[in-house]
């Protein structure tokens, strides 16, 4: 996660509340369900920032993952099922092997457990929405 440095002007209040974040929660989710997951960017409000102890995984608007070239798997199959289980409302996966993603959503209950509802898939340069945002894919990096 890259926060900005100490003496950006624009929105610093933010700033340091991420970083004070960063350094409280060591950017791990609290063990839940018997897993404990270390998403690579979390969104959360900021006034969910500001409580004592480690962030409710519930109270995350999303989880985003970089996929890594040594263990995609991770991204695709096991943290698939696993933020749901916790309660993350939206993950959103970005694949520089492939150049794609996808932004998964709307939990919903299965005999398995919970599992996201909405797969909305993205290839790299076409616009994406993450829950209420929608940002550039141009330029991502990719993989060589």
């Amino acid at each position: 996660m890259t926060i900005a440095p100490d003496d950006a002007r624009c929105d610093a209040h933010l700033y340091q509340a991420m970083r004070d974040f960063v350094a409280h929660t060591d950017g791990v989710l609290p063990v839940q369900h018997g897993m404990m997951r270390h998403p690579d960017v979390r969104v959360i409000a900021e006034t969910d920032m500001e409580v004592a102890g480690s962030v409710d995984p519930q109270a995350l608007i999303a989880a985003i993952e970089v996929v890594s070239r040594s263990n995609p798997d991770n991204d695709w199959v096991s943290k698939v099922r696993d933020y749901p289980l916790l309660g993350i409302p939206v993950y959103a996966i970005f694949d520089p092997r492939t150049g794609s993603g996808a932004v998964l959503s709307d939990i919903h209950r299965t005999p398995e457990g919970p599992r996201y509802g909405t797969r909305k898939d993205f290839l790299y340069g076409e616009d994406v929405t993450i829950a209420e945002w929608t940002i550039s894919t141009d330029g991502l990096p990719r993989y060589a």
